[in-house]
């Protein structure tokens, strides 16, 4: 429960983060087109939106970090894989475990280091140009963001080594409609045009199995063998 609240917490603030600076752009656009119409220039003219370029700014600096998090959580970030997918089953799962130790390890050295410049900016009176908010809490979203791709790297790689599954994100799926399997043309019909063919995911799993990703046995002993190892 715990990890399903900071799941929908982190893309909520995401979604929020992405609209709201959205908005206050088409804003302070309109307004600066509108401030030229003699009609309704005298109304809005004494409107200042000076500061709206630079809380967009932090608040796509916020949206970046949260969201290089869930990438990592739902498997989005760009891999090179070929090498590693050509390897044997026992080296493959090294090189992969690996790969998420270094991310986790890199993304914490960067929470920690960006940590130490937020508690030393603190005793600053440092401010922001328009705003005029304390710079310390702009910087606070480098060690929040990545301490939390940190922990999502850890979670990942913990559910790899029980499952020996690896998040990714299909683009040809859409949320809340299921493959129909039961009818022969539309499953003849039916290709994931973006399978990776590794058994490592779990989309791609389900889709060689014939179930829906999530549901069935895991796919940890035989994890990195293909669907035709499997049938033997």
């Amino acid at each position: 429960m715990p990890m399903k609240i900071l799941d929908h917490l982190e893309e909520i603030l995401i979604a929020f983060l992405m609209a709201a600076a959205t908005t206050i752009i088409f804003v302070a656009v309109v307004h600066r087109y509108a401030s030229g119409i003699p009609v309704i220039q005298d109304y809005i003219l004494h409107w200042n939106l000076a500061w709206a370029q630079e809380l967009c700014i932090y608040m796509f600096v916020w949206m970046a970090k949260f969201g290089a998090a869930y990438g990592v959580r739902t498997g989005i970030h760009v891999g090179v894989d070929v090498l590693i997918n050509k390897l044997s089953v026992p080296l493959r799962s090294k090189f992969i475990v690996f790969g998420l130790l270094a991310g986790a390890t890199f993304t914490g050295v960067v929470g920690t280091m960006g940590s130490t410049f937020v508690w030393h900016m603190s005793n600053t009176e440092q401010v922001s140009a328009d705003l005029e908010w304390p710079m310390w809490i702009i910087y606070l979203a480098i060690p929040v963001g990545s301490y939390l791709m940190c922990f999502r790297f850890l979670q990942v790689m913990v559910n790899f080594l029980r499952t020996g599954e690896l998040p990714h994100h299909d683009h040809g799926h859409v949320e809340g409609l299921e493959e129909d399997i039961t009818d022969p043309q539309r499953a003849a019909q039916d290709v994931n045009w973006y399978e990776m063919d590794d058994n490592l995911h779990p989309h791609d799993i389900a889709h060689h199995e014939g179930r829906k990703p999530g549901n069935g046995p895991a796919a940890g002993p035989t994890a990195g063998k293909g669907p035709k190892e499997n049938d033997r």
